[in-house]
């Protein structure tokens, strides 16, 4: 004859299962539920720094050693639209417009860069 027990739950049991449901529940928070910061365009050039929120409508003339590098904002993009450098690598990178992205021009020592918190989707170059 087969002998079951039954299994008393005890009190320090439904202590353990509160506290790792409260962990679960707190990494949920901090992953998904957490109220994200706003992205903003970070632009660096050799008279300063400037930040603009990412929704801004702006037109930026950044002055370099070699020259003016023009940046514009729009729609949520930033991208740099003109610059005196020779190899224009920095026209060619195109548009930026989540955290982390960025393009410089090296030979007018310009950056332009995507910061604060957003959609850290994972880009396709990744895969």
């Amino acid at each position: 004859m087969v002998n079951c027990k039954v299994m008393k739950i005890k009190i320090f049991d439904i202590v353990i299962i509160l506290v790792v449901a409260m962990l679960a529940f707190f990494s949920v928070y901090i992953v998904y539920l957490k109220p994200q910061g706003k992205m903003q365009v970070l632009i660096r050039g050799q008279n300063g720094e400037w930040t603009f929120p990412i929704e801004a409508e702006e037109t930026i003339v950044v002055s370099g050693p070699i020259g003016n590098t023009i940046i514009k904002l729009q729609n949520n993009f930033a991208w740099v639209d003109t610059s005196p450098c020779d190899n224009q690598n920095c026209v060619a990178a195109g548009i930026v417009f989540r955290h982390g992205q960025w393009t410089a021009c090296l030979p007018n020592n310009i950056l332009l860069m995507i910061q604060g918190t957003g959609d850290d989707d994972v880009d396709s170059v990744a895969w």
